[in-house]
């Protein structure tokens, strides 16, 4: 039993800092495809900002949605261990195709795909294992998330156009690019405080079906401070394929619209968090940078490139969700 803890923990770990450099894109992109900051630059300053957000996320409202997506019924270390596994096999082959499908909800569909698989090797319900309440809040915003990033940033955009009307270009070009460093900034701080909340509700749950924790409201200390770190050290090592498509396949970005995609995302991050909703960053500055790149004309953002990305979406949970069941299978005969 230690032994599979200590397994599903490293995992845990490890998955954090793939979900680093498979996100750093997200915070990253805007500001290295306006040359605001080289690429080095860019990673330095998202990964402190990913880290600095561990001093002020301290409710954990986001780890304990992820906690409880499963029914404690069916919650095992086996069920853990499939689920990440097939979490990081699915991260892996987005990150090699440069996809930007999302962390969250691969880890989010191997952790109740596993759950499912184990509720129908015990002969019950597959749908049984599943805390619906939780689970469809997160699935309403695979839709939502982008579609507020991409509202807020529209807002956002025509707010800083009125105020800038009159100002001159090349003034304000040099203060968009050091208002970006400013935006990249609350974006990776949101997306640290955000994604790294997801391990921790894993090695939570993890803990209490090891029988290491009373129940998942007794976090200790060591794990936030573990997925901090992280996921600052993923973002540390990029994801440079990702970055090219969210930088510049999607719409052409300048340092101005970067500040209002950026803004956009941060804001989102920041209210889905206050009511413990575990959104795809991915998705969300996804919405915020289609949101400027509408602003301009329609036909600025690159559809054949979106409706791509949308696939990725609509296939992660479910592709995650079957990928954990039969790992678990293979692992339930195993173990």
């Amino acid at each position: 039993m230690l032994t599979i803890l200590v397994v599903v923990i490293v995992l845990a770990v490890a998955f954090d800092y793939i979900n680093g450099f498979h996100d750093a894109a997200n915070s990253i992109a805007t500001i290295v495809s306006t040359k605001v900051l080289t690429p080095f630059q860019a990673v330095l300053w998202a990964a402190a900002f990913n880290f600095a957000a561990y001093f002020y996320f301290t409710d954990h409202k986001v780890a304990n949605t992820i906690a409880k997506t499963v029914v404690e019924n069916y919650i095992t270390l086996e069920v853990i261990l499939a689920g990440l596994v097939a979490a990081i096999g699915w991260n892996l082959f987005t990150w090699y195709y440069g996809i930007p499908s999302s962390s969250s909800h691969t880890l989010i569909g191997g952790f109740a795909g596993a759950g499912m698989a184990h509720a129908l090797f015990l002969g019950d319900s597959a749908i049984g294992a599943i805390n619906l309440g939780p689970t469809l809040k997160i699935i309403s915003f695979i839709v939502l998330a982008p579609v507020i990033g991409m509202l807020i940033s529209i807002v956002i955009t025509l707010i800083i156009l009125h105020l800038a009307k009159h100002a001159r270009p090349a003034v304000a070009e040099r203060w968009f690019k050091r208002l970006q460093l400013v935006s990249s900034a609350a974006l990776s701080f949101a997306h640290g405080g955000n994604d790294a909340q997801k391990v921790m509700g894993i090695i939570v749950v993890a803990m209490v079906a090891g029988g290491y924790l009373p129940n998942a409201d007794h976090m200790p200390e060591w794990i936030p401070l573990t997925c901090y770190t992280a996921i600052a050290l993923g973002t540390m090592s990029g994801g440079w394929k990702i970055v090219k498509t969210m930088g510049t396949k999607i719409t052409k970005v300048t340092p101005f619209e970067g500040v209002s995609a950026e803004t956009a995302g941060a804001v989102t991050l920041g209210i889905t968090e206050h009511f413990g909703i575990p959104v795809s960053t991915t998705h969300t500055i996804t919405g915020s940078i289609i949101g400027v790149g509408l602003v301009k004309r329609v036909s600025a953002v690159r559809w054949g490139v979106t409706i791509s990305l949308l696939w990725a979406w609509i296939l992660t949970i479910p592709v995650s969700a079957i990928l954990a069941g039969i790992t678990f299978a293979i692992l339930h005969y195993i173990l």
